[in-house]
């Protein structure tokens, strides 16, 4: 009897140690709640008027860490936050860098664009009027979870070990366009016949014997089914913490689509808000338990900026007229902008925006465009970057205000231009901006597929 459980022992350790020698990967998984500590002001709603009033459950950072055979590393980075201030970003590219050895094409950052979180924009102070304790309040916990996404990060290489990588997809759909078209220009509401993109990309991290490890999923959707006064992760928190809760050990992430011009229906509830997380967790399980593809290929990773180019800007004139409009953030906006002017001499013309392409071989394709994408941008690189599956993410590295395609900049309404009043950028976006983005993610796709076939 003995010697048959040692014999069964060695056998099973044997085949333990040949599926660790078979791994092609290396994946450590790590989280850390965000949550403020006291009260604060909210992010997304202008119209709030107090501070928040507790919280539905905890905001969380949750990295994964994976490295292939030949030690090419990826860690992506999901947050239940408004969005990835630049200068957030900035920071902990160079902070990854220098603790961690870690290049900045490897480190993708993601914002589920909860409504109900902290409020980040203290850049934004100006237009939004915000009071100095507000400002310092704000700046305060960003120092504080600069200091918590370093550590994270740090967890997730520590914990590496083998690991297989799967892709797999599943649907929801609750998603609606939300650009009603009228005889002027959009409307924010309802819009059944706009375009969607109602596919659930799925991540899948298993160890070596096949245990599910992590799971990283997408949708495209503003993550706006709430507007209340108390920390929350709306439906994308809820998604996370239904699959973890069916799946014990398990971290569920979530990653922002191209979701700009798409709103949850209905909305408004908190039970709408579970629902619908409800709804897209199941997406995720109907995805595990179909077919995966199994993902083998090298990984190669790139991060580039392309110069945006702004619509002329109006001059001194309007824009001292705009600075006595009765909308105080169109006054704002104006006042800013003549800040700027008198600072510089002149207004700014170009932004640089930051498009990221990470490439598993002829396994899986992911892009993560800076800014809030629209929807256009994932059907159209999925139609046009054929081969492996093409994963397109929004609210990437960069937060900063809407990206338009052509369409809907020339369409005008709110994402086309009338959200920069909340800005301190100039104004629309010049009609190149769709050209410059697809042929920045062409040149990095065709670049990293190159190597990768070398």
């Amino acid at each position: 009897m003995i010697r048959n459980l040692s014999t069964l022992f060695s056998i099973l350790l044997l085949s333990s140690l040949a599926h660790a020698e078979e791994s092609v990967w290396k994946a450590g998984v790590a989280s850390v709640a965000i949550t403020p500590d006291e009260s604060m002001w909210m992010a997304g709603y202008a119209s709030r008027d107090k501070p928040s009033e507790g919280k539905i459950h905890d905001l969380y950072a949750k990295a994964l860490a994976i490295e292939d055979r030949a030690g090419t590393r990826l860690v992506v980075v999901t947050t239940d936050l408004i969005g990835i201030p630049r200068e957030l970003r900035d920071w902990l590219e160079k902070e990854v860098q220098r603790s961690f050895k870690l290049s900045p094409a490897s480190l993708m950052l993601n914002a589920s664009h909860t409504h109900c979180g902290p409020e980040l924009r203290v850049s934004k102070a100006s237009v939004y009027g915000l009071e100095p304790e507000r400002v310092r309040q704000s700046q305060a916990y960003v120092e504080e979870l600069k200091r918590k996404l370093a550590g994270v990060i740090g967890q997730a290489i520590e914990s590496m070990s083998p690991a297989r990588l799967g892709y797999t997809h599943g649907r929801a759909g609750f998603a609606m366009n939300r650009r009603l078209p009228t005889d002027t220009e959009p409307r924010n509401a309802p819009y059944p016949d706009g375009p969607v993109d109602h596919d659930v990309p799925v991540l899948r991290v298993e160890s070596p014997e096949g245990i599910l490890r992590a799971v990283v999923f997408g949708y495209a959707c503003h993550n706006t089914t709430l507007g209340f006064q108390q920390f929350c992760g709306d439906y994308a928190g809820f998604a996370q913490h239904y699959l973890e809760e069916a799946h014990p050990n398990v971290k569920a992430m979530f990653v922002t689509g191209c979701g700009a011009d798409q709103n949850p229906q209905p909305r408004r509830t908190l039970e709408l808000a579970e629902q619908h997380g409800r709804a897209l967790a199941n997406g995720v399980e109907a995805a595990l338990i179909g077919p995966t593809k199994p993902i083998d290929g090298q990984l190669r990773v790139t991060i580039d900026e392309v110069t945006l180019e702004f619509a002329e800007p109006p001059g001194r004139a309007a824009l001292e007229l705009q600075a006595q409009s009765s909308n105080k953030y169109e006054q704002r906006h104006a006042e800013a902008l003549l800040r700027q002017l008198e600072e510089t001499g002149e207004i700014r013309q170009t932004y640089p925006y930051l498009v990221q392409v990470i490439n598993f071989g002829d396994d899986l394709l992911m892009i993560a465009l800076a800014g809030e994408v629209v929807v256009d941008y994932s059907h159209r690189f999925k139609l046009e970057l054929r081969g492996a599956p093409v994963w397109v993410a929004g609210y990437s590295n960069d937060v900063f205000g809407y990206v338009p395609s052509l369409r809907v900049l020339q369409e005008g309404g709110y994402e086309g231009g009338g959200a920069m009043r909340y800005t301190t950028l100039p104004g629309p976006f010049a009609p190149t901006v769709e050209r410059l983005i697809v042929d920045k993610v062409h040149q990095l796709v065709s670049e990293v597929r190159a190597i990768a076939n070398q």
